[in-house]
């Protein structure tokens, strides 16, 4: 039994982040393309003022907003979370909860991916040459939903499965590492709207998959084992 489960930590260790494959929620599960809306067109009023939006936020915008802003670009695992949970949550002491926190950002992708490819909506710094992003920029037109912001979403709704009363806190820092991409001037606020509705939805159906279930009851006990926390129900 203790060779099995060896392998089996193993094998999620060795799992790999962004998987082509959905693990816990597919696309035909989620139909990103059905709960989002069209996001507004380029020449909209509501685009306009998104812009304007990401202007102001742009020219006020702090030296510790930018440095938070870059540091939340270049993770995008559960570990953004440490700041919440504390020193003790390391990936090298949590090896299973490490594990499970790939295969659910697995997911972010499988799902915001197609959302992304539908949608197609112009970056606002390609379509407002104006705007100065502080962050990563590619040509490429998938500003829709926000693939950060998601995976973000997604992770604090698993880790409140297993640190509940951390809860508020934990949806707060999603809601900061959220608006870190408007800080970056990489995305519009209603790509982050879309992103915290998919990322509900996603999580939603993960919670009726069966293996979701068994790898978090595993990751939970690990987790509140070393934060110091009684075992939960």
């Amino acid at each position: 039994m203790k060779t099995l489960s060896l392998l089996t930590i193993a094998a999620l260790l060795a799992a790999p982040a962004f998987a082509a494959e959905p693990i816990f929620a597919s696309p035909a599960q989620t139909h990103a393309q059905l709960i989002l809306a069209a996001p507004p067109s380029a020449d909209s009023a509501i685009t306009r003022a998104e812009l304007a939006e990401l202007h102001r936020i742009q020219s006020s915008r702090t030296s510790a907003e930018e440095a938070q802003a870059k540091a939340d670009e270049a993770d995008e695992s559960l570990y953004i979370y440490k700041t919440v949970l504390g020193e003790k949550f390391t990936p090298e002491a949590l090896p299973l909860t490490t594990a499970f926190g790939k295969r659910v950002k697995n997911d972010e992708g499988a799902n915001a991916g197609p959302a992304k490819q539908a949608f197609k909506r112009v970056r606002p710094y390609n379509l407002d040459k104006t705007l100065a992003p502080i962050c990563k920029t590619k040509t490429i037109d998938d500003s829709y939903p926000s693939g950060h912001a998601t995976a973000g979403y997604l992770a604090a709704l698993t880790l409140i499965e297993m640190v509940p009363d951390q809860r508020d806190a934990i949806l707060a820092r999603a809601d900061g590492y959220a608006r870190s991409r408007l800080v970056c001037g990489v995305h519009y606020p209603s790509d982050i709207a879309a992103s915290k509705l998919l990322a509900y939805t996603t999580h939603a159906v993960m919670v009726t998959n069966p293996k979701y279930q068994s790898e978090l009851a595993a990751a939970k006990v690990e987790l509140r084992r070393q934060l110091g926390l009684p075992a939960a129900d």
